[in-house]
């Protein structure tokens, strides 16, 4: 099977999809790769790289996709990219598939099977296939980073000959794999870390790591794949509550709360960015879907009430190589677990296929997604 790499379109977008030792497994494994001139410049790896991997380089997109059995991208492709792609051929990419009908319909007329990578079942298994937690772990590191440079202060306790600097407060909501990984980096830059999450079971990770866990009361709470799926009314607005007075004390505050499937949930408010001591900095992970803060603007940083709201919407595209590298191996691992080199095993009731598949022959067959299409419709 011919495998092709294009050259991701979105502006902001600095990742590949395969790196070049991604490209020298493939080819081992039977498979041959087109990579797309210059899809890895903006990850650092060059053209000669993947050549020297084995890649075929070539400079026209629309032979590469009309050529390819398997197009294997970072996001999600436009209608225009799906006109290329052969009939009847295979995408893998980040889809987040209820929120781009246009390409999924695209999809369908041209019987082209989509697997998503936002849909691979976070379960043991399929671990090194969780592209969603490889990359939420990079953009948690990097928030911190961004807050701590936007910050006009150090975190860590000092003690000088001219007096003591107290350590920075950090507030973050959320504690999945990006907040448990913003909480650790805070930490290891030296600051007092509080956390907030609407499930309790998270406690205990975040003082594994040295947070403080600012606990609300209530039940109720739904996940799926990890993330928050129904938060009532009720316990946000406790939620709320409480923490109010922790932002207005914090110095930098990062958000990565996730409703799946839906707008992300409205954690800090207009009032609650004005309490804040000027000079203080918010990182809005959710940005990319609504926003956690009221204030935020996507891929924007501003200065609002003398608060700095940093909204950048793609932050694992800011650590591209160790990025595309994450990403590339679970592609790898994806695509190995779906198919060998003579074709594609289609086992329908098996989890992770029946998990990331999103559409084939020319149907939406992703239970998830149908629902949520079919609200959105309705």
């Amino acid at each position: 099977m011919k495998i092709a790499v294009p050259k991701e379109t979105n502006a902001i977008e600095r990742r590949v999809a395969l790196t070049p030792d991604a490209v020298k497994t493939l080819l081992k494994k039977g498979f041959t790769c087109d990579v797309e001139a210059g899809a890895g410049v903006n990850s650092y790896f060059l053209d000669e790289a993947y050549q020297d991997a084995g890649a075929t380089i070539r400079s026209d997109a629309a032979s590469l996709y009309a050529e390819a059995d398997v197009v294997v991208k970072v996001n999600a492709p436009t209608v225009e990219e799906v006109a290329l792609m052969k009939p009847g051929s295979i995408l893998i990419s980040f889809l987040y598939a209820y929120t781009i009908p246009d390409v999924v319909e695209a999809l369908n007329a041209k019987n082209i099977s989509a697997f998503s990578m936002d849909a691979v079942p976070r379960i043991s298994r399929a671990q090194k296939m969780d592209a969603l937690s490889s990359q939420a772990n990079l953009g948690g590191y990097k928030a911190v980073l961004l807050g701590a440079n936007a910050l006009g202060k150090i975190f860590p306790l000092m003690m000088t000959a001219a007096g003591t600097i107290t350590p920075a407060k950090v507030m973050i909501f959320g504690a999945g794999v990006a907040g448990l990984q913003a909480i650790a980096t805070a930490k290891r830059l030296g600051a007092v870390v509080e956390v907030t999450d609407v499930r309790p079971e998270t406690k205990e990770q975040v003082e594994s790591l040295g947070g403080r866990f600012l606990e609300v009361e209530g039940e109720g709470i739904k996940t799926e794949g990890g993330y928050a799926r129904e938060v009532s009314a009720e316990y946000l607005a406790k939620q709320k509550e409480m923490v109010s007075k922790h932002v207005a004390d914090a110095d930098l505050v990062i958000t990565t709360a996730l409703v799946i499937g839906k707008k992300a949930p409205m954690l800090v408010t207009e009032p609650m960015v004005k309490s804040m001591r000027p000079g203080s900095v918010i990182v809005d992970m959710a940005v990319a879907s609504g926003g956690n803060c009221e204030l935020s603007e996507r891929d924007q940083t501003v200065v609002k009430h003398n608060v700095t709201i940093i909204g950048e919407s793609n932050l694992p595209a800011l650590l591209p190589l160790h990025a595309s590298e994450l990403y590339a191996k679970n592609i790898l691992a994806l695509l190995f677990h779906l198919a060998d080199d003579q074709g594609f095993k289609w086992e329908m009731d098996e989890e992770v296929t029946k998990g990331s598949l999103i559409t084939k022959d020319g149907e939406l067959v992703h239970a998830f997604t149908k629902e949520i299409l079919a609200k959105t419709v309705s």
